[in-house]
């Protein structure tokens, strides 16, 4: 005769909110998920499974604080647990913390030798913090211990690919390819793969290795809800409707901008361009562009992924054809004599620019400078020189130093006036994030702006305005040049390793004092 006892009550009704977060982190809502997760845990606070639920979730909302204290809880009551150990490597990286993430790996591989996993994430922890060379040793461990994991041939691609080893990096993309199985880590490969064809200059075959990006396999992959057919190389467009829509970030909207003259000559005098790009660019756009119609995208999430539309447009239905921007290149860039010579292919509004240059009024030369991304944890910070080495470079005499950069800087600007004594001005009433229009027409009547590959790296050489750019040793955009193509006017600066960034800031010095004594 079986004796009934509470506990499966309790553990049902915990099971039964983990299945709903594990539901709703599938259907990509991921802010429900974590409250469920949180219902689950009130139940069970000590159960390690919903822990390590919510810990994984944190970490996918970028709530890396909270993952890195989550994962250390289940390292706690389920010490033999090696996925917490991965993830709160994981978590840490990406707060910064990688001298942490460092040592809780090596503590790990002393009881653990044998596991490839913690070797792998050792070398990820390891070329995020700019030790490439370092990090494909334990990338070779891992795979002496598993010759398949695909996560190390990969990661050790992408180490390859930071030193500037190309061919390297397209080997190790090529066997990771062979030996995966999941769709998600298959369409990140495809990507590294068409990244690393770009970056060797290869463009008949990376532009259409580049439609790996759209891949709904990805992670947070977009898809499109768009009148008309979908474009694909070749296609006919002299007097067609065609819609050409934004797909990635802001600065890829304004880098791809680069071909829409070309469209615009391919359309012809009684075809019609309309563009949907991201709201903050619409007037900057429309004026560059004013046969064209512009409206502003809009994205929603549908699952895990997101769909984009484009719901201001006047006659959809009328609508021939659409294209992503990025696929633009298959067509009109697939070589680097296919670039136009000229710089410049967006306008800066002239009032505004007139009204910065009389804010600036007659003295020394005017130099912008931006200095990082609006995000700079974990894999991102090593693109970006540290904040030291600009110092040198703010007390060079005779010239008078603009913030351009976006975002919340404040602390920045008081530490750099406090320990290099420049003048740095900051434009009034510009918010230097939503007003594109206006931080355009400012890049325009300043004299030089130094600025790291973002945004305002973008802007700057969209309108044809001089700059010079800090780049990192290896990057795609570069298109196997020294220079960037979509930006003949900008001088590019290029780091020759990460985390080796002195001889690109030395360059940047020496411009800014050449400009001083031109103008003095």
């Amino acid at each position: 005769m079986s004796v009934w006892r509470p506990e499966p009550v309790v553990a049902s009704a915990a099971r039964s909110p983990l299945a709903k977060a594990a539901a709703l982190e599938r259907a990509g809502d991921l802010p429900s998920a974590f409250a469920a997760y949180e219902t689950a845990l009130a139940a069970r606070p000590e159960d390690p499974e919903i822990l390590a639920g919510l810990a994984s979730l944190a970490g996918r909302m970028e709530l890396a604080d909270v993952a890195a204290r989550l994962w250390e809880e289940v390292r706690r009551l389920d010490p033999p647990r090696l996925e917490a150990v991965d993830g709160q490597a994981r978590a840490l990286r990406d707060l910064g913390r990688f001298e942490d993430a460092v040592a809780l790996l090596r503590e790990a591989l002393i009881r653990n030798p044998q596991e490839a996993r913690l070797w792998n994430s050792l070398g990820v922890t390891l070329t995020q913090d700019s030790h490439a060379a370092e990090a494909i040793i334990f990338f070779d461990e891992a795979l002496r211990l598993d010759r398949r994991l695909a996560a190390a041939i990969y990661n050790r691609g992408n180490a390859r690919f930071d030193l500037g080893d190309l061919e390297g990096a397209a080997a190790d993309y090529r066997q990771a390819h062979r030996v995966a199985r999941n769709p998600a880590y298959l369409a990140a490969i495809a990507f590294a793969e068409a990244t690393v064809a770009l970056a060797r200059g290869d463009l008949a075959r990376a532009w259409d290795a580049y439609e790996a990006r759209l891949s709904r396999h990805r992670t947070g992959a977009l898809g499109f809800d768009l009148p008309g057919r979908r474009w694909s190389p070749g296609a006919r467009l002299a007097g067609r409707r065609l819609l050409i829509v934004g797909e990635q970030g802001l600065g890829d909207e304004l880098m791809f901008a680069n071909l829409l003259p070309d469209v615009l000559d391919a359309l012809g005098p009684q075809g019609r361009l309309s563009l949907a790009v991201e709201p903050r660019l619409v007037q900057l756009f429309a004026r560059s562009f004013p046969t064209a119609e512009v409206v502003a995208h809009a994205t929603a999430r549908a699952g895990p992924g997101f769909r984009r539309s484009a719901p201001g447009l006047e006659r959809p239905r009328e609508m021939d054809l659409w294209a992503p921007m990025g696929s633009l290149p298959r067509e009109f860039r697939r070589s680097i004599a296919r670039f136009p010579a000229a710089a410049g292919y967006l306008a800066p509004h002239p009032v505004l620019a007139g009204r910065w240059l009389r804010w600036l009024g007659d003295g020394p030369p005017a130099v912008g400078l931006s200095w990082r991304s609006g995000k700079v944890a974990g894999d991102r910070r090593r693109q970006y020189p540290p904040r030291g080495l600009w110092e040198p470079l703010l007390r060079t005499p005779g010239v008078r130093f603009v913030n351009v950069q976006y975002g919340d800087c404040a602390e920045e600007l008081a530490a750099f006036r406090a320990e290099t004594g420049a003048e740095i001005l900051e434009p009034p009433g510009l918010d230097l994030r939503e007003d594109i229009d206006g931080l355009a027409a400012l890049l325009s009547a300043l004299d030089l702006t130094v600025c790291v590959a973002n945004a305002t790296a973008a802007l700057a050489g969209a309108i044809g305005a001089e700059a010079a750019v800090l780049g990192a040793p290896t990057a795609w955009p570069r298109l196997g040049t020294e220079t960037l193509p979509w930006y003949p006017h900008a001088r590019v600066l290029t780091a020759p390793a990460f985390g080796d960034w002195g001889p690109a800031m030395d360059a940047a010095r020496g411009l800014v004092a050449e400009l001083a004594g031109a103008r003095s």
